[in-house]
Parts: structure tokens; C-alpha cells; sequence
């Protein structure tokens, strides 16, 4: 199945075996296929060129699609689905020269931009396999059976513990001959066999030291799978099979009302902005474990949004049935197929994180967010009222998020110097403004769960109103500090906390304006969006709960069970600055 996680070979107890000959296969049918439920309906892997004879599946991003197929259109070929990976298969068909699929994929690689793990076949030289990678993972087992090339460990245990991880920018081609490694210019390269000694948790982890740490690098996969065949940057539009609403129905609207506990609630009023400004209709937000206690007001024209991971959380079940006996058109934003949530619901709208383990909930908060600007585009796009091209530049950021993801999460180093200055401190307040408000409720509540250190998070502007009688040199404040309107109002908080000797870890775009007025190095802690500190990421290095002397919360009471999920098939913008710092 394919991803886009970060991983790497468990120890091996010996020397990796070198290998740049063939070893000789026996001849067998060769296939390829993708398990992504995802992928279904006319985005369904695996995707033909004009003719039928070149086929691909697709892991990734082509960010360049739109260029590639205009060109192609203009050539004469004719595309049968709006997906990027269909791309692929006619760029390969325009540079087919007759000299075998490799040639004419490395032609194709050529004039290709992105992120991307490829395997092909082609109907002229059947008996060959072309894998590319260039950012998500291939990896590629050799035995006296046959060959399997795949993007995730746990899937070829069963088959052979070892195996050969591609590199960037490489090619393995697999014909009954053997196994060919080269780059994308042909040149050969070494491969190296790896041998994976996991037991079948440490499959699960894939390698890292434990669920958490996985699943915040499984953020960038999440999103992108939550994004996967649900826009078109051609049209501006957003595509919700699973959200059969009438489109009367929709457009009738008078006011959502979101109910969520927990995580999912931080998102739920990250939600309230993005539908509010893009769909202009009155949004509130309320707790599902406090909504049934009051008399709640619901008309037919209200819709009523629920946001779950398990689809099983008791309080907000209780709450979707209120709303639902009560009149309310109900929609599930969920994780899991086949819950209590998408059964007693009207309507679900999936995420695509993948069974999540860790108690502290990390790329399902991610693909909530994501989905929640899905809805939030897709209800604009109903009652009109987002212009196409404003839309289009939504759906840009939204298939630009995995690669900012990715890029924050190369931060590592940093982060964990912030997390080794400041673990001793027992108090942490976290503050932010507009849509990043929430941004701080979450990263607080990820500092308590994982460290068992103390945080608050606050709108910056309520600083004023109480929590600033609490800031001295004991008590660091992690402030939101993206470029834009709200920049000067939070620099102004953080002379409010200066004053009073407070230290500080300010998290700042790219280019941040000159801070150097604020930030005393020896003092405070300031990190840019390719380092920015990602709440999840600094609770969970050594840092504030290891460093601490607290062991990494990993309670078999309390963990999430992946069974029944995984065993489950799933159904069919943030603005740039809260897409960075929801990594917070």
C-alpha cells in the first residue's frame, strides 16, 4: 500500500550485503496494483495512456500536472480522468522511442516536478517492471519466486526480511533477468541489501521508537491522502462523492453548527473560520459532551457537523443524536469506516490518516484540518460564493501542504535544542491570534498529555485579561507569529511578556520580520517555518517528557487499537501560515 512516511531499516546485527550484479528470476507473469481505497472511481490506480499499453501506479504529488496535460492536449491525446497520474502514462506514451520502458521513463522524469513514487508496465515489453522514487519510499525484494516491489515494510515480511530501499532519484528495473539499479540519468548505482529483523510491532512502528513519533511523521501522508481525488486545479472545484446532500439543501443553510471533544474540537473552530470566511454562513462551535445538557436551538435549515476520529467518541455521539432528532441535517467528519458515527449520520466526509495508535492525537488532527477546508471550499463552491480562481489558489496550497509538512518536519535538531533549554520549566502558556487561537489550544493540550507539564493556551489578545499576572522567568510563552495582519499585535504581546521577564519561543514564517528587538538569544528561542517547532514534535523528543525523566506516555489502556481499522476498507487551508503552524 502506498505512503509517504518517513522510515528507516530496523538494526540488522550485520554488515549490509553489497550487490550491483543480476541474480536470475523465474520467468512469472508480472502486475501491478494499488490498495489505496482511496483510489476509487475514475481516480482508481492503475492508470493507460491513449493506447492502453502503458500503465502506472501512483504514490505522491505531480505538481506540474496541469502544464504536462495542456501540453499533451495540444498534442492530441486525450485523458480520461482529472487525476496527475494518468499524467504520467502519456508522458511516458510521447516519449516512447521503441528502446524499452526505461528510456522512455527517464525522458518522461525529465520534464516532471514533484514528489513521487512510480511503478510501470508497458504492453510493448512485457516482461519488465520500471520502479522510479523521488521522494515517497519504493523498496524492492528479490527472491527465487519472483520480485515484489513496495512502498511499506509490513507488507513483504510475510515474503522476505530482506530488502533493497531505492534511493532518491532512482530506478530499479525488474525484467526475468534479475534486478537493474541505476539513477534517472542510467548511470548505475550500488544497492544495498537491508535486512529487517522487526517483530510485528516494530513492523507497525516502521522503525520509530514509538507511535507517536511515527504518526507525526506520517502528517504529510495523511494530508495528502485526505487531499487524494477530491480537487480539480482545473476547474477550481472540490469533489465529495460521499456527500450526497441535495444541493438545495446545502444552498437553504442558515447556520452550521460543529460539535466535537477534545482535539477534534481545537479543529472543529479552526473549521469555524475557514467556513465562515469561505462559504460566508454563521458557524458555531460547541462541545459534544456539553450540547445535550442545554436546550440547543436546531430549524431545519441547520446543518450539523460532527468531527470524530474512532466515529465511537460516547459524547459526541450523544450529541449527533440530539441534533439529528432535533431536525438537523447531519454530516461525519471521521477516520474510521463503518463506525457508529458514519452509520447513524446523513452523510461522512472520510479522512485518510490511517489507524491511529498514540493517545495524543497528531495526523488525524492534520487530516481534520484539511478535510474541514474541503467542506469549507466545497459549501462555497454550492451557495457561490468563492470566485473559481480564489478556490483554485485553495486547492494549490491545499496539494502544496504535504511538501511544507514534510519540510517542517526536517527540524528535528532544532527542536530538540529548544525542548533541552526550556524542559525544566513546569508551566508553559501558549498564545495565538485569528485561526492560529486554535493552533495554541492544541499545542497546550500536547504539551499536558505528552510531558505532564502544565500549559494554557489563550487568544494572544486575552493575555491582558489574567494570564499576564502569571508571566516571570519560570514561565516561557510559545507565541504564533506568522506574516501577516495580526504580525504586529503579537509582536506587541511579546514586549508584554518581556517587560515582565517572561521567556519566549516565537514560531515564525520563512522570513520573519526583524525580531531582534524581542528575541534575546540567550534568553528566548526563535524558529522559522523550516524549523519550526512543532508542538507534537518537541513533547515528544527527549526533551520535555524524556528529558524530564518521565517516561514517554504509552499507556496499553488507554492506546487506540489498530486492529479493527486496519482491517477496514476506508471509503472512496488552512491559509499557509496555520497550515505551518498547525505542525505546532
Amino acid at each position: 500500500r502506498a505512503s509517504a512516511q518517513r522510515r528507516q531499516a530496523g538494526p540488522s546485527g550485520r554488515s549490509p550485503r553489497e550487490r550491483s550484479g543480476r541474480r536470475r528470476l523465474r520467468p512469472r507473469p508480472h502486475a501491478v496494483g494499488d490498495a489505496r481505497p482511496a483510489h476509487r472511481g475514475e481516480n482508481a490506480h492503475p492508470h493507460r495512456d491513449c493506447t492502453g499499453r502503458i500503465v502506472v501506479v501512483h504514490n505522491g504529488i505531480i505538481e506540474n500536472y496541469l502544464e504536462l496535460k495542456h501540453a499533451l492536449e495540444a498534442e492530441g491525446h486525450r485523458f480520461a480522468t482529472e487525476t496527475d497520474t494518468e499524467v504520467v502514462a502519456h508522458l511516458v506514451e510521447c516519449e516512447w522511442r521503441g528502446d524499452g520502458l526505461e528510456a522512455a521513463v527517464r525522458r518522461a522524469l525529465a520534464r516532471i516536478r514533484g514528489l513521487f513514487a512510480l511503478v510501470l508496465l508497458a504492453t510493448d515489453d512485457p516482461q519488465k517492471l520500471v520502479a522510479v522514487r523521488q521522494g515517497p519510499p519504493i523498496l524492492v525484494v528479490e527472491s527465487e519466486g519472483g520480485c515484489l516491489v513496495a512502498s511499506d515494510v509490513p507488507a513483504i515480511l510475510s515474503h522476505s526480511r530482506d530488502v533493497v530501499f531505492l534511493g532518491n532519484r532512482e530506478m530499479a528495473v525488474i525484467t526475468p533477468g534479475g534486478v537493474t539499479y541505476t539513477d534517472f540519468t542510467g548511470a548505475p548505482v550500488a544497492a544495498t541489501t537491508q535486512r529487517i529483523n522487526w517483530d510485528p510491532v516494530m513492523a507497525e512502528k516502521a522503525g520509530y521508537r514509538h507511535f507517536m513519533l511515527k504518526e507525526i511523521f506520517e502528517q504529510p501522508w495523511a494530508a495528502r491522502e485526505t487531499v487524494l481525488g477530491r480537487t480539480s486545479l482545473e476547474s477550481g472545484q472540490v469533489f465529495l462523492g460521499e456527500l450526497d446532500i441535495p444541493i438545495e439543501r446545502l444552498r437553504a443553510v442558515t447556520r452550521v453548527v460543529i460539535l466535537a471533544c477534545g482535539t477534534s474540537w481545537h479543529a472543529a473552530l479552526v473549521g469555524k473560520f475557514l467556513i465562515e470566511r469561505l462559504a460566508t454562513v454563521p458557524v458555531e462551535v460547541d462541545y459534544g459532551s456539553e450540547y445535550r445538557y442545554r436546550d440547543p436551538i436546531v430549524t431545519p435549515t441547520t446543518l450539523t457537523v460532527v468531527i470524530t476520529q474512532s466515529g465511537e467518541t460516547a459524547d459526541t455521539l450523544a450529541a449527533l443524536r440530539e441534533a439529528r432528532d432535533r431536525g438537523a441535517a447531519t454530516i461525519a467528519i471521521c477516520n474510521v469506516v463503518g463506525s457508529m458515527a458514519t452509520r447513524e449520520a446523513d452523510f461522512t466526509v472520510y479522512t485518510h490518516a490511517g489507524p491511529e495508535i498514540g493517545v495524543a492525537s497528531t495526523k488525524a488532527f492534520t487530516s481534520q484540518l484539511v478535510a474541514l477546508h474541503l467542506l469549507a471550499l466545497y459549501l462555497a463552491q454550492i451557495r457561490e460564493t468563492l470566485p473559481a480562481e480564489a478556490a483554485r489558489r485553495h486547492l494549490e496550497d491545499l496539494n502544496h501542504l504535504p511538501r511544507w509538512l514534510e519540510q517542517t518536519l526536517q527540524c528535528e535538531d532544532a527542536v530538540k535544542s529548544v525542548a533541552q533549554r526550556f524542559h525544566q520549566h513546569r508551566s508553559f502558556l501558549y498564545l495565538g491570534r485569528g485561526i492560529n487561537y486554535p493552533i495554541a489550544l492544541e499545542g497546550a493540550l500536547k504539551l499536558k498529555e505528552i510531558s505532564y507539564i502544565h500549559a494554557e493556551g489563550y487568544p494572544a489578545g486575552e493575555m491582558k485579561h489574567g494570564p499576564i499576572a502569571l508571566v516571570d522567568e519560570q514561565m516561557p510563552v510559545v507565541t504564533l507569529l506568522p506574516d501577516g495582519s495580526v504580525f504586529e499585535k503579537m509582536a506587541s504581546n511579546l514586549q508584554q511578556v518581556k517587560a515582565r521577564g517572561g521567556p519566549i519561543i516565537a514560531v515564525a514564517d520563512d522570513r520573519p520580520r526583524d525580531l531582534g528587538a524581542l528575541i534575546d538569544s540567550s534568553l528566548d528561542a526563535l524558529v522559522t517555518r523550516t524549523g519550526d517547532t512543532p508542538a507534537d514534535h518537541a513533547d515528544r523528543h527527549g526533551d520535555s517528557a524524556s528529558t524530564a525523566g518521565v517516561p514517554h506516555r504509552r499507556p496499553s489502556r488507554l492506546r487506540r487499537r489498530p486492529a479493527a481499522q486496519s482491517r477496514q476498507e476506508r471509503d472512496g487551508g488552512v491559509t499557509r501560515a496555520a497550515a505551518v503552524a498547525r505542525i505546532l
